[in-house]
């Protein structure tokens, strides 16, 4: 693998897809046919995924040793030493300068505060957060709802209760799964991997997916049931798209527990055809409802 590939792969492209929910304030305000909306979601999408890769570059240097003996990070360009760390630095702040710049002059500044807010939010994660028991999980749930909330942002449209609870939900559910993944998958090694499974344990992390998991199902059925949304949204029966919330969880967990997955939600979104298949036909569901 040479410099180029090396620090192209150290961006994790592949993660970017977890910024695609940037684009919810865009279709659930059904704004999804104004071209200077959709132009300044991407923009923010843009934006999401620079700022995210500079942050992914920032801990693979902070998790440099720790990623060394983990039998799937250890591949990755910085750990194995493709890329030095010297160099992953210099583009993780290359890329935050770039974001800065586009979110100041291209934007507005509440972009520019949801973005620092982001920043610093995972550079406390990376630093000091991730080392607290549910509370990193917490963390990783609060980038989800920015970055729902910049989404809104972008567009000057404000963000429905219901879309950050169901946000927050969904993504305590993904962080839950992704330290069961870890700590099966790597069993005498993980807290060597990632310290805070030390805090952790099979049983106590079913307990905790289990309550998210019905908490999950239960309010995205009442977002689809409430009569202020249909009354706001202008949409009828929006509870046909219930069943494919509850089949992509389900299909989750038999990753999980069956297929020992979990470890990296957005690839599983990628390579997962039943589930890949599945948020698209969700997608198709609610986009349909929404301008019929």
């Amino acid at each position: 693998m040479n410099l180029a590939k090396g620090l192209i792969r150290s961006l994790r492209p592949e993660q970017w897809i977890k910024n695609l929910i940037v684009f919810g304030a865009l279709v659930f305000s059904k704004n999804f046919f104004d071209i200077p909306m959709i132009e300044k979601t991407f923009v923010m999408f843009a934006l999401f995924c620079m700022v995210s890769s500079s942050i992914y570059l920032f801990n693979d240097v902070i998790d440099y040793e720790k990623d060394r003996v983990h039998p799937r990070k250890s591949k990755r360009p910085i750990a194995s030493g493709v890329v030095s760390r010297k160099n992953a630095l210099v583009l993780a702040a290359i890329l935050l300068i770039v974001t800065i710049a586009v979110s100041w002059f291209v934007m507005n500044e509440l972009t520019l505060v949801i973005l620092l807010s982001y920043t610093v939010l995972n550079v406390l994660y990376s630093l000091v957060l991730k080392h607290i028991v549910i509370l990193d999980v917490m963390t990783i749930a609060a980038g989800f709802v920015l970055r729902a909330v910049g989404g809104g942002i972008a567009i000057s449209v404000p963000i429905s209760a219901w879309l950050v609870v169901c946000t927050i939900l969904l993504a305590l559910f993904l962080g839950f799964g992704k330290r069961r993944h870890e700590l099966s998958s790597l069993e005498g090694v993980a807290v060597e991997h990632r310290k805070i499974l030390e805090h952790y344990s099979t049983y106590f992390l079913d307990q905790m997916i289990s309550v998210v998991t019905a908490s999950t199902v239960m309010a995205y059925t009442f977002y689809t049931l409430s009569p202020e949304v249909e009354q706001k949204l202008g949409v009828e029966h929006l509870e046909i798209s219930v069943p494919f919330v509850l089949y992509g969880i389900f299909r989750y967990l038999y990753l999980i527990h069956k297929k020992d997955e979990g470890g990296s939600p957005s690839r599983l979104m990628l390579t997962d055809l039943p589930l890949l298949i599945n948020v698209l036909l969700w997608f198709v569901t609610v986009l349909v409802l929404m301008v019929v």
